[in-house]
């Protein structure tokens, strides 16, 4: 099991989500975290991960034991594009 940390942007962003989208949100982080399981993909031409979760993506780093979170959004946004 890995620990999940919020960068702040990261928790800004999990705040403005909707209730059933942050349970969403927040359960495929913890479940990615547990048993390794989502849809994760390496980034391309920055470092990093994403995970998607229906129409939203967790942008993070990670090491062996550790989750860093960096940008939460939907994928029609700038979370991508987001430095």
């Amino acid at each position: 099991m890995k620990t999940i940390v919020l960068s702040i942007a990261a928790a800004k962003d999990l705040d403005k989500l909707n209730a059933d989208a942050r349970k969403q949100v927040s359960q495929a982080l913890i479940d990615y975290a547990v048993n390794g399981h989502g849809d994760v993909k390496m980034l391309k031409g920055r470092e990093g991960y994403r995970l998607r979760v229906g129409r939203y993506r967790v942008i993070f780093d990670e090491d062996s034991t550790t989750i860093l979170a960096i940008y939460i959004g939907k994928r029609e946004t700038t979370t991508y594009s987001r430095n």
